[in-house]
């Protein structure tokens, strides 16, 4: 199973991300708003905005010293583009107006030779914060992520993320720490060139020092910057371990700053991710304890990547896969599978689906209530989740316990009812059919026969329902015939309810196809018993003819002895006491020549063809003479006509003639074509008439004598 998708931020799902750049610097300068609000589309709009940059561009380009105007100035400067930068619209004008080589300039303190060492420097930190803040706003923008690098950015925010060297600690310098992080996050996301870069300009080792920094806003912004350049990226996860990064994260996983540990299992996540080693190495540091812990936290962010976690965790170690469900993972994350958010009930449900794939697990998992709020995440109308959800089911329905709890509660039916996405979805439920198929014998079959007789409300037909599509040939007679299985399922279809009407009607269909692979009546019947037959050339021959009927006023010539031998009608009529013994020539008053005619052909030759429109009427003749083979051919040229329109008149053609395979095939028809006939006016009544007749049919067919043979 492929490990979940990932999306952005905003969702939470993108383990190499993009950091959000939300706060506001806090100016009052109402020129600066003014600038930052002027967005309005259009040529003068724009021109506007371009002039405005080309100011701000002007003053970083002629204000790179110490002396406080210059600082002023090039503070306001880089946060006047800040602000316009926020608006994701205006960022490409901000770049086309050449911000992109005065912001990298900036991002470095001006030379040291001019500053007066008796005065106090002038917004330290200040102008070197803004111009990361920007240049990380125009970097959301993965077009001008290169454009920046290119501008040697890289090396500029590798050097602020070590400032803390150089000075004291406090809120300016926490805050160009915490922007130079961001900007790389953001120059980072989904570009794996600058991934390598950052590594090359050596900008991992102090973010990984910064895990330990006092402010816990440089803890998350350095955590953001390693998770996005772990994403992906198996040399950087490497120094990043290398670098001791574990024993912090793990320390930061339990921290209450839903922030950090957020970040922190991020990390841990993409380090874990397709690299089975730094996975070992991460559990071996005890890591696996507090992100189970994770999944009890208020934060659906953390919980979600501690889901996704686990199930990387649980992906081929079948220890770790128990020591998971140990440690108390199970009953958080079927909580999580009835949560509100939907990422957060996919992962929860990649997570089982794992840890499904070991025989105690299913069974725990089941027993613990997971498996209703699994079933209903298949109604579900994103496609991942019902995956990860069926992939989950797949798993549970391979331990024999859990078969009685999946068909119990109508996980059968919503196997069969489900409308699934993915390809993928549709052959795991069909496997997860199968599965449970394969099961149902022994110990679970007693099982579910017993709750097919006591099982309380609607048990017991939810049982006999999952029994005609599952069980074995061999256990037909047993389940619904010896244990009233037959019953229950007739009785759903006289409910009023339609969809349990319907689920009556495919589960005896179903059970009709096990008793035989082909319905009575699907295929030519084969000819009647061998016998002699006199031979197309003597079909209404008068040589040796010793009988002649007369039909429509036409003489028929036929041979008693053929007649004799191939009906106990005739037989009766020619050696009976009937007056047309010794007759020479008999009347046929309600046949039609061109039916009889064909029924003589058939008895002369044992076969003939039918057409639609003389089929009833020959059935009729057959039936009348006792003619059983062509009574049978008839009947399968009719079948073939069968529709919704006259399904309710050939059956009471098959009534009124006796005609037995056809009324089996009208019952296979219905019982097949249920959902459009359910729509048709009558339809209630007409089931209601042949629910007599279908028991009689099932009652037949299971209790065949083959069926008493079929066990091995």
């Amino acid at each position: 199973m492929e490990l979940p998708q990932r999306q952005d931020q905003s969702q939470s799902e993108r383990k190499g991300q993009k950091r959000k750049l939300e706060e506001q610097i806090g100016l009052d300068d109402r020129e600066i708003t003014a600038a930052a609000t002027t967005t309005t589309s259009g040529d003068d709009a724009r021109k506007s905005i371009l002039s405005q940059v080309a100011e701000q561009v002007k003053l970083l380009d002629s204000s790179f010293s110490w002396t406080e105007a210059d600082r002023n100035a090039a503070k306001r400067a880089t946060h006047v583009l800040a602000e316009l930068a926020k608006n994701e619209d205006v960022v490409n004008v901000i770049v086309e107006g050449g911000a992109v080589p005065a912001l990298v300039k900036h991002l470095q303190a001006p030379p040291v030779s001019e500053v007066d060492w008796s005065s106090k420097k002038h917004c330290e930190h200040e102008v070197e914060k803004g111009s990361a803040f920007a240049l990380g706003l125009l970097a959301v923008k993965p077009e001008h992520q290169q454009l920046i690098v290119d501008n040697g950015a890289l090396s500029h925010l590798v050097v602020l993320l070590k400032r803390h060297k150089d000075g004291h600690v406090g809120r300016p310098l926490n805050s160009v720490i915490r922007r130079a992080a961001d900007a790389i996050t953001n120059l980072a996301h989904e570009n794996s060139s600058i991934k390598t870069r950052v590594r090359i300009e050596g900008g991992i080792p102090p973010l990984v020092e910064l895990l330990e920094f006092p402010d816990t806003k440089v803890q998350r912004a350095a955590a953001g910057a390693l998770r996005t350049l772990a994403f992906k990226n198996d040399e950087n996860k490497n120094q990043i371990v290398e670098c001791n990064a574990l024993p912090t994260l793990i320390l930061m996983l339990r921290s209450e700053d839903a922030a950090i540990h957020y970040e922190a299992v991020g990390v841990i996540g993409n380090l874990v991710h397709s690299s089975p080693n730094i996975k070992k190495e991460v559990l071996l540091a005890g890591a696996l304890q507090p992100v189970i812990g994770l999944l009890s936290s208020c934060c659906f962010e953390s919980q979600r990547e501690a889901a996704l976690l686990l199930g990387q965790f649980a992906a081929t170690d079948s220890d770790c896969k128990v020591h998971i469900v140990q440690r108390g993972a199970v009953r958080p994350l079927i909580e999580m599978l009835q949560s509100s958010d939907v990422q957060l009930k996919e992962m929860a449900a990649f997570a089982l689906g794992r840890l499904a794939q070991d025989s105690h697990n299913q069974a725990g998992i089941v027993h613990n209530g997971g498996l209703l709020p699994l079933l209903k995440l298949l109604d579900s109308k994103n496609g991942s989740l019902q995956h990860n959800a069926a992939f989950t089911l797949y798993g549970l329905a391979d331990n024999e316990d859990n078969v009685s709890d999946f068909i119990r509660v109508g996980g059968v039916q919503k196997l069969q009812d489900g409308e699934f996405i993915f390809q993928a979805t549709k052959d795991c439920v069909t496997k997860t059919l199968k599965r449970l198929e394969e099961k149902i014998h022994a110990r679970v079959l007693s099982h579910l026969l017993y709750l097919m007789r006591v099982g309380d409300k609607n048990v017991p037909k939810r049982v006999a329902l999952a029994f005609a599509h599952l069980c074995s040939p061999e256990d037909l007679r047993n389940i619904f015939i010896d244990n009233n299985g037959l019953e229950l399922l007739l009785g759903l279809l006289l409910y009023k309810d339609p969809k349990v009407q319907l689920d009556g009607a495919m589960a005896l269909y179903k059970l009709a196809t096990k008793v035989a692979n082909l319905s009575p009546v699907d295929a030519p019947p084969p000819s009647p018993t061998p016998q002699v037959y006199l031979g197309e050339q003597y079909v209404n021959n008068p040589t040796l003819s010793d009988v002649i009927f007369l039909v429509e006023g036409r003489r028929f010539y036929a041979h008693r002895i053929c007649l004799l031998a191939s009906s106990d009608a005739f037989r009766a009529m020619f050696d009976g006491g009937y007056r047309e013994k010794d007759a020479r020539d008999i009347d046929i008053p309600n046949i039609r020549w061109g039916v009889f005619e064909l029924m003589m052909r058939f008895i002369y030759t044992g076969s003939v063809d039918i057409t639609l429109d003389i089929a009833q009427d020959l059935l009729r003749a057959a039936d009348q003479y006792l003619l059983e083979g062509l009574k049978r051919l008839c009947e399968y040229a009719i079948a073939q006509d069968i529709s919704l329109e006259n399904v309710s008149n050939m059956y009471e053609l098959s009534e009124a003639f006796h005609a037995m395979s056809l009324r089996q095939t009208c019952i296979l028809f219905v019982l097949e074509h249920f959902e459009k006939l359910s729509t048709r006016p009558g339809h209630y009544d007409f089931i209601k008439s042949i629910s007599d007749e279908i028991r009689s049919y099932f009652t037949k067919a299971l209790t065949k004598p083959n069926l008493h043979n079929l066990r091995p």
